[in-house]
């Protein structure tokens, strides 16, 4: 039974003072390495673009439209390879807009597709303490630069603490942004490995549910 594993991330997104622009590529890397490691899958790289919501400006990114198009190319030459079944590891937050489209491109491709983007949903605020802890642990991340990593008026996408419009127009952007507020950020090894580790273990599952679906 052939699943292959791609990962998602985000390359050119502002991410503070403390992180480079690919941190979510990075973390979806080594979450599906690590996924393909303990399940005996390959690993199929990571896609190229990324989607991001609107009014969320942290950088550069593609149309979803374009990011749909790059997927489905991979897609089929993953197909043409042999593979019947892939799990997209996701790590940056827009992307999520993608499982919406699943069941389209799973028929255009003849594959069976699964997403998991537990890390987007446990990690907390943009550039925040679950990312520079996660950065931590993978060596990404500066850990001499945090007190300029909450400096809102240079960096205003940490916890999107300077984005304005994309706290008016959706709830959980002004939940984050309180919480950088409210309670800063730290690095913390320690719960940098236990949100991989979570993370790592829901892809793990999602590998064992492909399986069940392709067996089916």
């Amino acid at each position: 039974m052939n699943i292959g594993i791609i990962a998602l991330g985000s390359h050119e997104e502002n991410h503070g003072a403390a992180l480079p622009p690919d941190t979510d590529a990075q973390i979806a890397e080594y979450i599906a390495e690590k996924t393909a490691a303990q399940t005996d899958m390959e690993f199929l790289g990571v896609l190229k673009s990324a989607y991001e919501f609107p009014e969320i400006n942290t950088g550069n990114h593609d149309s979803l439209d374009q990011v749909i198009a790059d997927l489905k190319n991979q897609l089929r030459k993953a197909e043409k390879q042999g593979f019947e079944g892939i799990l997209l590891v996701n790590a940056h937050g827009g992307n999520q807009e993608l499982s919406d489209h699943l069941g389209d491109i799973a028929r255009e491709t003849d594959l069976v597709i699964k997403m998991d983007s537990t890390v987007c949903k446990i990690e907390g605020p943009h550039a925040g303490t679950g990312e520079l802890s996660i950065g931590s642990v993978l060596g990404i991340t500066d850990e001499t630069k945090g007190t300029d990593h909450l400096n809102s008026e240079k960096y205003p996408e940490v916890g999107f603490v300077g984005f304005d419009k994309a706290r008016e127009k959706y709830e959980w952007a002004e939940e984050h942004a309180n919480e950088i507020i409210e309670n800063g950020v730290k690095i913390d090894p320690q719960l940098g490995e236990k949100l991989l580790k979570i993370s790592i273990e829901n892809s793990v599952e999602k590998i064992r549910d492909l399986k069940s679906e392709i067996q089916l």
